[in-house]
Formats: C-alpha cells, sequence, structure tokens
C-alpha cells in the first residue's frame, strides 16, 4: 500500500484525503467491479450483528473516537446557523401574510400517534426547538438515538410512518427519499449486513403538536438519509437535507441524481475561459493546491454534513450575475432540484425567495468540466446553500471518488435550518399580538370599558 493510501480504521484509507497531481480519473468499470470480497474481514467480523452491536464494534476505532469528540463539540454549540462570516443577516426570511395551510401533514402525524403507546410517544416526541434536531449523523453505526427506529416497529406503525412522509413531501421528493433508503436496503444485501443496513435503518422523530399554523415538524435520518421537515405559519421549510447512495444507482434502481448532474456538467461545459477561471476553485477534487484539512476523511469535500449547522463556509466560484441568461437558468434548475421535496406551491415560494437574492449567488465547481472526472459543486446564496460531491468507497472498493458512490446537502443559511428563523418570526408576531391586545385592554381599563374577549 503506499504512502498516499494507508489504512485508517479498516474502512476509511488515506487515499480519499491525499492530494494527487494531474486528474483524479473516473474508474472505467461499473460500480459492480468494485464489490468487496464477501469474505474480507471488513464485512466477516462484522457480519450477524445488529445495528447496536456493529456500533459498538465501531466505536472501538481510536480515529471515530476523535472524529465523535470533534462531531459532539459541535452539537454542543448554540445553534446560530450556516453563514461566510460568523454574522448571522436578519430578516431574510419571512411568512406569508395570508397563509394557505396544508392539512395533509399534520393529519397523517396524527394517524402515526394514534397507532403509538404511551412509551413510544414520550420518544417519538419533543419540543419543537429541542436541541435533538441537530443530533442527526449520516453513517451507518448510531451517533445518537433520536425518536423511534423504523426497522423495530410494527408494519401498520412504519407504513403509518411513510404515510407522515408522503403526506409531506412532494411525490417525486418522496420517491428520491424512499429510493435511497431503498438503496441503502440493496447496499446491505450487497455486503450481507442487513441488520446494520436496509431500508428501515433510520430514526424517525416528531417536534411540537402537528397544527395547520402552530410551528412542528418531524425527522429522518440514517445512513444516506436524512431530512427535516417543519411547517409554520402556512410555510414549509426542508432542511437540513443530505441525501446520497453508495452505489447511488442498480439496474433496478434509476441514478438518484442522474438530473442534477447532467444539468450541472451542461452548465460547467458551457463556460467560457473567462468563466472557468472564475468559477472552477480546484482542478480536481484531491487538488494539491487545495489548503490542509479541505478534504475530510468522513465528509470529504463536502462543508453541510451532520454537526456543520454552524459553519462558517466562506464564498467561492463566480457569481451568478457573471452568467448569461441561459447558463442562470442552468444553475437555476440545479437548485431547484435541490429544492424537490418541497411540494407546489413550496418549492416555488423557495425558489422565489432564490431569485430574490441571485445577484449574490455563487457557483463553484471542484474537477473536470467535462465528465471525464468526479466532480464538487456548490450554489451558494444567503438563502441557500445546495451540494452534490462524489465519494471514495466505503462498502465499496474504490479508493478515490467515482459517480456511483454520491454525496448531496441542502441548508438555509443564516438561521433558518430546521425552520428556526421562521419559527421565530412566527414567536414575533405571536408576541407582537399578544402585545398589543394587552394595550389595548389596557386602554379599554382606563376608559371605564371592558377588555375585548
Amino acid at each position: 500500500m503506499s504512502q498516499q493510501d494507508q489504512d485508517i480504521d479498516g474502512y476509511f484509507t488515506t487515499a480519499r484525503t491525499a492530494a494527487r497531481t494531474g486528474a483524479v480519473e473516473l474508474p472505467a468499470d461499473s460500480w459492480t467491479a468494485y464489490l468487496v470480497d464477501h469474505e474480507d474481514p471488513m464485512l466477516t467480523e462484522v457480519r450477524g450483528l445488529t445495528y447496536r452491536e456493529f456500533t459498538d464494534r465501531r466505536r472501538e476505532s481510536p480515529f471515530l473516537q476523535g472524529l465523535l469528540a470533534s462531531w459532539q463539540a459541535l452539537y454542543e454549540e448554540p445553534f446560530t446557523g450556516v453563514t461566510t462570516d460568523g454574522t448571522p443577516r436578519p430578516d431574510l426570511y419571512d411568512l406569508p401574510a395570508e397563509p394557505e395551510p396544508d392539512p395533509a401533514p399534520q393529519t397523517a402525524a396524527e394517524a402515526l400517534l394514534a397507532l403509538l403507546d404511551p412509551g413510544q410517544r414520550q420518544a417519538l416526541r419533543h419540543p419543537v426547538t429541542a436541541p435533538q434536531w441537530r443530533a442527526w449523523s449520516n453513517p451507518e453505526f448510531v451517533i445518537h438515538r433520536v425518536g423511534l427506529r423504523l426497522e423495530e416497529l410494527a408494519e401498520e406503525q412504519v407504513a403509518a410512518v411513510h404515510g407522515v412522509l408522503r403526506a409531506s413531501l412532494s411525490p417525486e421528493g418522496h420517491a428520491r427519499v424512499t429510493g435511497a433508503m431503498e438503496l441503502n436496503g440493496v447496499l446491505g444485501r450487497l455486503v450481507d449486513l442487513p441488520l446494520v443496513m436496509n431500508d428501515r435503518s433510520y430514526w424517525f422523530a416528531l417536534y411540537g403538536t402537528p397544527d395547520p399554523l402552530e410551528p412542528w415538524g418531524w425527522q429522518l435520518f440514517g445512513h444516506h438519509v436524512a431530512v427535516h421537515f417543519v411547517s409554520v405559519g402556512g410555510r414549509h421549510v426542508i432542511a437540513p437535507v443530505f441525501l446520497g447512495g453508495e452505489p447511488a444507482l442498480t439496474e433496478d434502481h434509476p441514478p438518484l441524481f442522474a438530473a442534477r448532474e447532467a444539468t450541472a456538467l451542461e452548465l460547467a461545459g458551457s463556460l467560457d475561459a473567462a468563466q472557468r477561471a472564475r468559477a472552477v476553485v480546484y482542478e480536481s477534487v484531491l487538488d494539491p493546491a487545495m489548503p490542509e484539512g479541505r478534504v475530510h476523511p468522513a465528509d470529504e469535500r463536502h462543508v453541510a454534513g451532520a454537526f456543520r449547522d454552524n459553519r462558517v463556509i466562506p464564498y467561492e466560484g463566480i457569481p451568478a450575475d457573471e452568467l448569461t441568461e441561459d447558463q442562470r437558468a442552468l444553475l437555476r434548475a440545479i437548485a431547484a432540484d435541490s429544492l424537490l421535496l418541497l411540494k407546489e406551491p413550496q418549492r416555488a415560494a423557495a425558489l422565489e425567495l432564490y431569485d430574490a437574492h441571485t445577484a449574490e449567488t455563487r457557483f463553484a465547481w471542484y474537477g473536470a468540466t467535462d465528465g471525464t472526472q468526479p466532480f464538487y459543486l456548490r450554489i451558494q446564496s444567503p438563502v441557500i446553500l445546495a451540494e452534490l460531491d462524489h465519494h471514495a468507497g466505503v462498502w465499496l472498493g474504490n479508493r478515490l471518488p467515482a459517480r456511483f458512490h454520491v454525496h448531496t446537502t441542502l441548508r438555509h443559511p443564516h438561521g433558518n435550518d430546521y425552520g428556526r428563523a421562521l419559527i421565530d418570526r412566527w414567536q414575533q408576531q405571536r408576541d407582537g399580538q399578544q402585545q398589543d391586545g394587552q394595550q389595548r385592554d389596557g386602554r379599554a381599563a382606563q376608559r371605564g370599558g371592558r377588555p375585548a374577549s
């Protein structure tokens, strides 16, 4: 094994982070050529373990202990939100003046609650601004246990959880989320670890009390899937979102992000020399020009994953106003695909907010722009941060990033992850209404009248 490819803990090697001169070429073979041998010790030593036992085994790794300690420190920070300079901008997000609430998510959540016993309801439910929102993670081993584990529920209860997902997400968004869950089950079967990775190895939690207007939401997270849904004052927020796949496609499952990748490559390929010089931050995903620590052994290039709620992420790449009208349309299509989980007209409202900040939007790219290499992209503005990153293998044997292992993230910077900015706005409006009511009652009392009922 070369100096660039040293084992870290039996799952990760240094190859995924080591700088390399020249291009990082895409594998010529299908992802199936990188299936790990069924009798590899990486698999045989944990085969048959439950997810709890597997988690205990993984936590023995000194590398993982250090990683978990760093993540725990980030989790314990007070929430402020992703920013570019450490200072959140106020007043970026607002509630509709005339809300049109969608009763379907509330109805589905109440149907789920009716199927749970008191102990399950207690485990499932948290206050709407509880810190557990931020306890989600992507790995197949468990870091925090929040809510109920789907594989430990009865069939009708699992069906009711999926009813909540279906009622809250757009049809195409629901298909993408459940597609990622199904691919996790495919991976578990490929490596014969179905107790660790399956289409039910996910945690589901409920926050607040389901209501047409009052703030509430739900959380689903596990390997390659993390979705956070908030309903407040007639608006839906679905962020943070982490969706991925290893593999991200099979013969029976079309690629999860084929449309987004195709649009991204069309945009990157359309850049002229001057635009390319601005947009392409690094010539490859393992460019030696990257500063030390830019590529993380778990996150690789993406910067907005689990426990990164308060990360300072400076702008990179080309401003959107330096793109042509057609190129800006392609950029907007990538953003729209990142917002796919939202129902209409909620997605339209999110895109309207995106449009309002086009002048402050940046597009960044790492890698070749012709599809011959793995790549990383980021769209970033005051109201959206969306990433797509190609990764090295964990359960597949590709030591270097490849298109068949994909991570995507979505954030709403400056404090609206988990809908927090809108929840705060709702509370401000509520406090203002109460204060106005008290003032009216006080004036009525001074006149000898009766307080308003």
